[in-house]
Order: C-alpha cells, then structure tokens, then sequence
C-alpha cells in the first residue's frame, strides 16, 4: 500500500516511481489528515478502504472524519479513525431562520473545532464548495478531491468528474490517494466495519428477549432503505406485499425465523410488509439505534434488502446479502467487494439504470425495472446462499 520511490534530487529528496504523481510528497510528511464524506451510510462505509490505506502509508498520522449525525455511529469503533466532527445542515439552517449572527457564530465555531487540529491534508468526498471551503478556511494547505461542475474551486488537488458510472465508487475514492503519493499494489482493503462489544452484547439482549434462540435461522428483511434519496427512495423500493410473499415462503418452506429490520421512518413500510403476512414475523422497525441495528445484523445467517445503506453493512459485517436494485447501477453503488455470499437481483430494461451523473429523472415506466423482479427469483437466490453456504460463517 505504501508509495513506492526511487533517486534523489540534488537536494536528497526521494522522487515517486510514478511519475504522474504530482506533486511528490514523502511518506511521513502527513501528521494529520481529515475525510470528509457528509453522505449516507454506504458512501461513509465506502471510504473504510481509503482511511485503511492512509493509516498503512504514513504510519503515526491522526485521522479525522467529518461526517453526518447519522452516519457518524458508523466510525465509533474504527481502530483508524481518531476523531470525528459531525456536521448536519439542517441544524445550522434552523440556527440561521431565528438568528443570523448566532448562525454565523454557529459555524465559526464548527470550523475552529477543525482548524486548532490544524490537519495537513483533506480528502474531500464531498462535490460541494461548501465543504472544500471549509478546509480552505481551516487552513488545510493540501485538499485533494473531484471537481463535480466546477464546485471544487477550493481544492488544491482537483479532478474533474461527471459522475461515477464506470467503476465501483470505492475505485474511485482509492483513486485520489495517488495525489498523496500513495499507489495501489494489490486488492483494495474490504470496506469495514467494526462493533463495540457493548452493542453486540445489547444485540444479543434485544434478541433474546424476542426469544430468538442461537439455533434458529435468522434472515433479516429491510424493505425500505436508501433513505439519503428523501422522497424518491420510493423508487428504490420492491413491493411490501412481494417482501411479505417472500418472507412467508421462507418461514414456510426454509424454516428461517424472519426480523423485519429499520429505522423509525419506515415503519409505516414495516407494517404493510406485516399486514400482507401470513406468518407473523419479529418487527424491529425503528426500536434500535445504528449500531444495534449492526449487531443485530451481525447475528444473521442472511440479509434481504433494498439497493441502500443497510447493505453496505451487511457487507461490510460478512453477513450474505441479497439486494434488490432498480434504477442504479449496481456495479457502482452494489455490494463491495463482489463474491459469491453477495448476490444482486435486477431486471434489465433499456433504461435501466437511470440513475447517472448524481440525478434521478423520474420514472416513465411504473417502475417496472423494480416492480417486475419475481418473489420466485429473489426466493431461489436467498434459498441458494442458505443451502450453499449453510456451513460456512458468516
């Protein structure tokens, strides 16, 4: 993982192998770094590899991580994060309704918080000039990030972008570590998360009081998920009433214990899964927080999910995963790495995916990219990983 050099200049400085990495910077130089991604779960889980990859570079440094209220629980037992800030918008925009000045005192005092950090580097995941002028007013002198609409007038380091279509998302944040003198040797780490042995224990509570047994079969179900969408999430969504078909058809002939899992916003999705039910299934909807939500996950055999953050978890935890993508593209946003116990379920269209560049166009076609996915082909895919890996951990 380390960047690779080569010579010296007549000032006994070593030079990068590669010479496109530009400019040369030397292992070591960096102190503190910070990461900013105020995305959602999966786009947080995502940069895993990259703060993993820094952490092996430049031995010793200090990572920070700006992030949102909801992601940051996420980030609490990384052993390569030192500190977090968490940032949310809407906090300071209902400061800034009652008072002016207090907003500006407000943000004043949010930045100061990262500039007496006084970080050397920022890889800023962002696409927003807010953000990139928040580390150029911390005084961060390198801010590497992608240049999306000309938004990244703030970086030092920018890379123009038009969206991220091509390659997986996590190609392409491992892809600015060259402008720090970093190159790829190698796979790229997993993404990673890690849980706090007070949350897997508070997990393991939350179950047994459900009298769920280490013997039984756990298959968790989330069908609602891609919360950062807002609104348009509905898009990403396989019917309740498929989910309900789906989970009856695996009590009854797999033999699995079903928990519908969530947060306190879908509930109301939670209970139409419910209704449409034959069999009455444990509902977890909105009763935990992330990282309960997380060792919960952990205690699973498998996870049926809609194309979104609770994925990434299950992904990033080790536990099989069978996700259900409509309008994005799965070979960007799906499961990272691909194997085998990480199986997407899709029906091609020719407009399908409509997601591109960071927009959503809205749907023309009653959604049937989503709509038509068959319980019968989700059921075999799920009955595949149960059988086929029924030995194995997760």
């Amino acid at each position: 993982m380390d960047a690779r050099f080569h010579g010296h200049d007549k000032n006994g400085r070593r030079e990068l192998l590669e010479a496109e990495l530009l400019p040369c910077w030397r292992k070591g130089m960096y102190k503190k770094i910070l990461i900013i991604n105020p995305f959602g779960i999966g786009d947080v889980l995502f940069t895993t590899p990259v703060i993993r990859m820094l952490k092996e570079a430049f031995p010793g440094v200090k990572i920070g991580y700006l992030c949102n209220c909801r992601s940051a629980p996420l980030l609490a037992n990384n052993p390569y994060v030192d500190f977090v800030f968490m940032y949310e918008r809407d906090e300071f925009e209902a400061v800034r309704k009652t008072s002016f000045l207090g907003w500006v005192k407000k943000y004043i005092l949010f930045l100061g918080q990262i500039k007496k950090e006084r970080f050397d580097l920022v890889f800023d995941f962002s696409l927003n000039a807010r953000f990139s002028f928040f580390s150029w007013y911390a005084g961060i002198k390198k801010r590497i990030g992608y240049d999306f609409k000309k938004r990244g007038r703030f970086l030092t380091e920018k890379v123009k972008l038009t969206g991220y279509n091509d390659k997986h998302i996590v190609e392409y944040y491992v892809d600015l570590l060259k402008y720090a003198g970093i190159t790829k040797s190698g796979n790229i780490p997993d993404i990673q998360l890690d849980i706090k042995e007070e949350d897997k224990l508070r997990g393991i509570e939350i179950l047994s009081k459900e009298n769920i047994g280490e013997s039984d079969i756990l298959v968790g179900m989330i069908p609602a998920a891609g919360r950062s969408w807002g609104e348009k999430a509905i898009f990403k969504h396989w019917p309740a009433e498929k989910f309900a078909c789906l989970a009856d058809k695996m009590i009854e002939i797999l033999g699995v214990k079903v928990i519908i899992l969530g947060d306190d916003l879908e509930q109301s999705i939670a209970k139409k899964v419910i209704v449409n039910m034959r069999h009455q299934p444990l509902d977890l909807t909105g009763k935990t927080s992330l990282r309960e939500l997380a060792a919960i996950m952990s205690k699973m055999r498998l996870i049926v999910t809609n194309d979104g953050g609770p994925l990434h978890i299950a992904v990033a935890l080790g536990v099989k995963s069978v996700s259900i993508f409509g309008p994005v593209d799965e070979k960007v946003y799906g499961p990272y790495p691909k194997l085998d116990k990480h199986i997407v379920v899709k029906k091609d269209f020719p407009c399908r995916p409509c997601y591109r560049n960071f927009r959503f166009p809205g749907c023309s076609y009653e959604q049937r990219c989503i709509k038509q996915i068959a319980v019968e082909d989700v059921f075999a895919k799920c009955k595949l990983l149960l059988e086929f890996f029924h030995s194995c951990p997760n």
